[in-house]
């Protein structure tokens, strides 16, 4: 089988090896986005006996289409073979390269309340390529539980764990009143790459990379979903039994009341946009997710 271009320069095998590797490509954000994705379902693939793959099985595995799946791929240098497809463990190690996953990184998580403890114990962050090194947290009474197998230290601690443990992201996981502070820190720390649950946009300097994650965003997103298919079937919105009208701000309905942006809150404590969340003072309490997604 032919090989892709970038695999000419880096042989399967020899990921890293020096005077083998290629610079990494120009991608837009979007692209990197989905080599994610591409990444999971060739290691489903993988696992299920498959050697080749096609464009259409590939991005269907993927949730994309095959003509994007293709566009993305050629700008890795890899066009797979007509007739037959890719090679299923040359993408992956060529996609893995490209996402810097050919080392483990070390990941410190920050308030290990309800979503600390479910991201502290999240076995997926292995298989994916990082490792939880530390827990943190500023209240007194978190700090010294043990949460699968790591101790909660004082956040006081993250400057010098930082630099032993030789942190590479950040994970922020406290209520948007504490966040700013918590990122403020991993900077000083060193910590350039900073993954952020608190609803709450963070300032930080040139050359810091923050993505957010806001569940309650998420859901008022299919809300609004909600909201539309109702308008245009002509059924009324959705609504159960207590659940009050929505106020200020909400999407008025076609149909009578009012639907949306009127969320305050959400079951089991988590803030939705636009709130905030209570701390202790001097403590960071994560927000009060029940679950966290593969």
């Amino acid at each position: 089988m032919a090989r892709s271009r970038m695999s000419q320069h880096r042989p399967v095998g020899t990921p890293g090896r020096a005077g083998a590797v290629p610079a990494l490509p120009d991608l837009p954000e979007a692209t990197v986005a989905r080599l994610p994705e591409y990444l999971r379902a060739l290691h489903n693939l993988a696992e299920t006996g498959n050697d080749t793959v096609s464009s259409e099985e590939l991005a269907a595995a993927a949730g994309v289409n095959s003509a994007k799946l293709r566009k993305d791929l050629s700008q890795l240098g890899s066009y797979g073979t007509r007739g037959v497809g890719y090679d299923v463990a040359l993408l992956i190690d060529q996609i893995e390269f490209v996402l810097g996953l050919t080392q483990r990184r070390a990941v410190a998580l920050v308030g290990v309340g309800n979503l600390g403890h479910a991201l502290a114990g999240y076995a997926g962050f292995v298989s994916r390529g990082f490792r939880i090194a530390a827990l943190f947290d500023a209240d007194p009474a978190r700090v010294g539980e043990e949460i699968n197998g790591l101790v909660v230290q004082h956040i006081d601690e993250l400057p010098r764990v930082a630099a032993e443990e030789r942190i590479a992201i950040g994970v922020i996981a406290t209520p948007a009143t504490a966040a700013q502070s918590v990122a403020d820190q991993l900077v000083a720390a060193g910590v350039t790459s900073i993954l952020n649950f608190a609803p709450c946009v963070l300032a930080v300097p040139d050359g810091v990379d923050v993505r957010k994650v806001d569940l309650a965003i998420e859901l008022q997103i299919l809300s609004f979903h909600e909201h539309r298919k109702a308008a245009l079937t002509g059924l009324p919105p959705t609504s159960g039994p207590g659940l009050p009208p929505a106020a200020g701000g909400g999407l008025a309905s076609p149909l009578g009341g009012s639907v949306g942006a009127g969320l305050t809150g959400l079951p089991g404590g988590l803030a939705a946009t636009g709130t905030t969340e209570p701390a202790p003072t001097g403590s960071f309490r994560s927000t009060n997710a029940e679950a966290v997604g593969s």
